[in-house]
């Protein structure tokens, strides 16, 4: 088994340096040593020591190469990435994307820091390696164990700021649970899709903004972002998808000159859909914007930046979209029973 410690607040301490600030400065060691002795061994690589909210698109790439470099070991039963809970949807995502391996790779962390009074890092760390060791997880994609829930990288969400509990997955059951006894059942695994590639190293990465409409948004902001150099754009429209009309006549004067511009919404849950007209989803999809599916702006920007970064063209960009928006490459229908238990 390895641990990949990229910081977070499982890791982070209050600094005087700092004011008092919390600021991630645990080991990976350090992290393990906290979670208590494992029954399978453990090999700890510290990737960087950072705050998930600092994180570049290089800084994904980092980890997500990592998690490959890691996996061409063929010792490694499987990974579990220490993280910060701001932006794991992002980083585990992009993994997901990029992961070909049948290996567990498990990303968790913690809503409260390491030297908190009552720490929740050890334990989502205990259940993570749980997960990870457990031959259900096998070929179940990238996982987020929080908690004692279990959860696809595709659709995970961070919905709450401070609660114990703060990831979901709104549109999908997730995948499953793991027990303080570290019993871990999961649900069948779904198709997947093949996965894309990593930008090669040194890769300057496409400039994605998110642009969000709400009553009385124009389109300064989108214009501002595509003056910055932005090729693409994810529009956080209100309700199914929408904006209004001064923002709409930018998202057609971007698409005509080559800008991917991506609708997603501020809605917890739900489709993308073209219903509307007045600068809504309708026009908006008829002034060459891709609806985003089930994807929230968070993860469909990272899906558009790889796509872009890889140097995809539009046409196949909307067809990435089309296909992953779904979150799963077929529509569940119904709960599918949970795994026979095992112990990790």
């Amino acid at each position: 088994m390895a641990l990949l410690a990229t910081g977070g607040t499982i890791a982070s301490r209050s600094s005087d340096a700092a004011g008092g600030a919390a600021l991630a400065a645990d080991t990976g060691d350090a992290l393990l040593s906290s979670a208590g002795d494992g029954a399978v061994p453990v090999r700890v690589v510290d990737v960087m020591t950072k705050g998930s909210y600092r994180l570049t698109f290089p800084d994904l790439l980092t980890i997500c190469t990592a998690i490959e470099d890691t996996l061409a070991d063929p010792s490694v039963l499987g990974i579990v990435v220490t993280h910060g809970t701001d932006t794991t949807e992002e980083t585990a995502y992009l993994a997901h994307l990029t992961q070909d391996d049948p290996r567990p790779v498990v990303f968790t962390g913690a809503q409260h820091t390491a030297d908190h009074d009552h720490p929740d890092g050890p334990g989502n760390l205990r259940g993570a390696l749980a997960v990870a060791a457990s031959p259900a997880a096998t070929g179940q994609g990238v996982l987020v164990a929080f908690a004692g829930n279990v959860f696809r990288a595709a659709g995970v969400r961070k919905t709450h700021t401070v609660n114990a509990h703060a990831f979901s997955t709104p549109d999908l059951e997730p995948a499953g649970t793991v027990s303080e006894a570290g019993q871990v059942e999961l649900r069948p695994v779904p198709p997947v899709y093949e996965p894309l590639p990593l930008p090669p190293s040194g890769t300057e990465p496409a400039r994605v903004d998110v642009v969000t409409s709400h009553p009385d948004a124009d389109a300064a902001l989108l214009r501002a972002a595509l003056a910055a150099g932005a090729r693409g754009i994810v529009l956080q429209g209100t309700g199914n998808g929408n904006a209004n009309p001064a923002i709409c006549a930018a998202v057609a004067d971007a698409t005509a000159d080559g800008v991917v511009v991506v609708v997603s919404t501020r809605v917890h849950a739900g489709p993308i859909m073209q219903v509307y007209g007045g600068g809504g989803g309708r026009d908006l999809h008829s002034a060459g914007a891709i609806p985003s599916g089930l994807l929230r702006p968070s993860q469909a920007r990272i899906l558009l930046q790889l796509l872009l970064t890889l140097g995809m063209p539009p046409s196949r960009i909307a067809e990435q979209f089309s296909r992953r928006g779904t979150l799963v490459p077929h529509a569940a229908a119904g709960r599918p029973p949970l795994s026979a238990p095992s112990k990790g």
